[in-house]
């Protein structure tokens, strides 16, 4: 098998090259090719946009790649537009429940312990991850995950499949195998992927990986056996009823403000577009608050890029640069340079559910002790379309259509 090559360069300008590369394809190519991952497209998958590491942490904005393929195919990008979609969807949607964050995350724990209590699903699930199972195509994809931190979405589908109903491995612990691997491991959108495989998402409904179209969307690489011939009930906690969207906060162009920037948006031209002029800025990066379990180096050295680029890009307007703050201190370091700023706010972009977002509450709550405001903004794109997350994606699109 060769291997998909994930992107080697963390940086806007190659994510950039790559949406050029991708853009004649984005039309009717895209919408007729893009679960095609055989022989014929191993290399990295020539009709889907390999996009996403760029994505996940903004160093492209949702925004204007949806601009950029419809200049390029009009209504014909309509496929690939939707499926940008997806992303602000699953993020609006855990945004309205995140209580279902902190239950999977529990879930992640509750399952290394199962592992400790029982050999055999212990064995199963270092098999699953080693890519050791004899199982056709999931052994590879496996492999190409941990050693390139990609997986074509179908992959990711099929992979998640038998991980549950051939497997019988705890969903948790396949979600957590990703976010830890993936080089756009999204807590939203792989959480709630993951649960809509185990039929949790949508009451009633959940995937099943067939053999027959792995064998015929791989061209006959693969030819699976034994996988499992009908989905069974997974346990989990069941959708909870939506919340309020939180909306960013407004920031006081009067105070003396410092800028705080985190992997989850490494673009903030938008703040700096609108006047933000901080006296420092400090860079937060929590790899390993993602898991109990070791992050992949190429995750690591993806975000290591992705900061330093930030950091090139848009040194004229950040001041003083202070970081990357990361590790089990990160919210006293962040507290005392906050402090020497002398600023009277911080102000962050919005932090969808996930790690960082639960560091900067830690973090909020230690400002105000020190009379220190943190202002989480709201990128306009963000605000427009995650309250429309309310039920399922048809209603979501519906709404959002003329939004983007």
């Amino acid at each position: 098998m060769t291997i998909a090559t994930a992107p080697s360069i963390a940086t806007r300008a190659c994510g950039l090259a790559r949406l050029a590369q991708f853009l004649p394809v984005a039309g009717d190519d895209y919408a007729k090719l893009r679960n095609l991952h055989g022989q014929g497209h191993t290399q990295g998958h020539d009709h889907v946009s390999r996009l996403s590491p760029y994505l996940r942490h903004r160093l492209l904005t949702e925004a204007e790649v949806i601009r950029d393929a419809r200049a390029a195919h009009g209504s014909r990008a309509e496929v690939f537009v939707t499926e940008v979609l997806w992303r602000a969807y699953w993020k609006g949607w855990l945004e309205m429940r995140p209580q279902l964050w902190r239950e999977t995350q529990a879930g992640v724990y509750a399952g290394l312990a199962r592992l400790d209590r029982d050999r055999d699903l212990a064995h199963t699930y270092d098999a699953a991850c080693d890519g050791r199972t004899g199982i056709d195509g999931f052994d590879d994809w496996a492999r190409a995950l941990t050693a390139t931190g990609y997986l074509h979405n179908h992959q990711r589908m099929c992979f998640a499949s038998i991980w549950i109903y051939t497997l019988h491995l705890p969903w948790e612990l396949g979600a957590d195998f990703f976010l830890r691997h993936l080089l756009d491991g999204d807590p939203a959108s792989n959480t709630l992927s993951w649960r809509w495989v185990a039929g949790l998402h949508t009451p009633g409904k959940a995937y099943l990986a067939r053999p027959e179209v792995i064998t015929s969307l791989s061209d006959g690489m693969y030819w699976p056996k034994g996988l499992a011939e009908q989905v069974f009930a997974v346990p989990g906690p069941a959708n909870p009823v939506p919340g309020p969207c939180p909306q960013g906060g407004a920031w006081d162009r009067q105070l003396p403000t410092a800028l705080l920037l985190h992997e989850d948006d490494l673009s903030p031209d938008w703040l700096l577009d609108s006047g933000l002029r901080p006296k420092s800025t400090a860079f937060l990066v929590a790899p390993d608050a993602r898991s109990p379990r070791p992050v992949s180096p190429l995750v690591k050295s993806f975000l290591r890029g992705a900061v330093a680029d930030c950091s090139r890009r848009l040194a004229p307007g950040l001041a003083s640069l202070h970081g990357p703050v990361q590790g089990p201190g990160a919210v006293d370091a962040l507290v005392a340079w906050a402090r020497q700023t002398g600023a009277s706010q911080v102000v962050t972009p919005f932090a969808p559910v996930g790690p960082v977002a639960g560091l900067l509450a830690s973090l909020d709550t230690r400002l105000a002790a020190e009379k220190i405001r943190l202002v989480r903004a709201m990128r306009p794109y963000d605000a427009a379309l995650w309250p429309h997350a309310t039920h399922g994606f048809f209603r979501f699109h519906q709404a959002v259509r003329g939004l983007v």
